[in-house]
């Protein structure tokens, strides 16, 4: 019997994860990943702080930026508290601080990321774009990362946990598709660059009827594959255990409306890692080559030391 989750349900169950709930006039809570192990996701919490800070801005003002710094791992199984600060309320842009916070084992709250997200009324004004998409393979020419992650735990075999398979194999609610070899996919150093097109399973509800998911959609998604893209160079992968890492801030600009159901390129690149950190710069595209935003993050990155080592 076929119990795979049909991709309308996994985007039906991901709009609810990323929908928080107002508790108060500046409170929220964001629900938990069903069945998650482990830490949570970084983007998930992202998402999550975006949806409440973008419920608290003046009616008429997009979310145009974000920079959000991870303070601590947050646990799954745990719903997570968004408390809002209005710093500022301005005639054309507006600014929310959020504090991300779970319940910790002897009650108190335990912060797990801090953000800051700065809204803009629309308008018109000097407007240029001087970069190109790149021109790789287009997602239809590509096989599903799912896919590809279904071969790796059969060539894994014994080598994986029931839990570790559980993990890599839980449906998802965005579809990737890699052009190049993740840190993941081949253990062999390469260049820090990578292109994956993304995009949900199913339809969202229209972009004119709600923007602000499609923006937490992107927020979400922009935490694939980023900080893993410093680790191309050294043929290391978090997956086989080779490398202990934790995101440690994330910057998003968004540019232009996207719709998050339809493809969008991400284009990543990582000039530089040393002293235990990596940093990676990401860039989102649509399928007309327009700039859709632009993403950077710094992270922990550290070979794994085995014992007796």
């Amino acid at each position: 019997m076929d119990t795979e989750p049909k991709p309308e349900a996994l985007v039906e169950d991901f709009i609810r994860l990323l929908t928080v709930t107002r508790d108060s006039e500046d409170g929220f809570s964001g629900k938990k990943q069903p069945d998650g192990v482990g830490r949570v996701f970084g983007g998930q919490v992202i998402a999550q702080a975006l949806q409440a800070a973008q419920v608290t801005a003046p009616d008429g003002l997009e979310a145009h930026s974000l920079h959000a710094y991870f303070l601590r791992g947050g646990k799954e199984g745990v719903d997570i508290s968004y408390d809002i600060a209005r710093d500022f309320d301005g005639r054309s842009f507006a600014n929310r601080r959020v504090v991300a916070s779970q319940i910790d084992d002897d009650g108190s709250a335990r912060p797990i990321l801090n953000l800051t997200a700065s809204f803009q009324k629309p308008e018109e004004g000097l407007a240029h774009d001087d970069v190109t998409m790149p021109d790789v393979a287009p997602p239809e020419d590509l096989r599903s990362d799912m896919e590809m992650r279904r071969r790796m735990v059969e060539r894994a075999g014994d080598r994986m946990s029931e839990q570790q398979r559980a993990l890599v194999l839980r449906p998802r609610p965005i579809d990737m598709r890699t052009v190049d070899r993740l840190h993941w996919m081949n253990s062999e150093p390469r260049e820090p660059r990578a292109h994956s097109w993304f995009r949900t399973v199913a339809p969202l509800p229209a972009i004119e009827d709600n923007a602000a998911l499609h923006r937490a959609v992107i927020a979400y998604a922009s935490d694939y594959t980023l900080l893993g893209t410093s680790a191309l160079p050294h043929g290391l992968s978090w997956m086989r255990g080779e490398l202990v890492g934790a995101s440690l801030d994330h910057a998003i600009w968004f540019h232009r409306p996207a719709r998050a159901d339809e493809w969008l390129l991400y284009a990543t690149d990582a000039p530089w890692s040393g002293g235990g950190r990596g940093f990676n710069r990401g860039r989102i595209f649509n399928r007309a080559g327009e700039l859709v935003a632009s993403v950077a993050q710094e992270g922990m990155m550290r070979k794994r030391v085995k014992k007796g080592d």
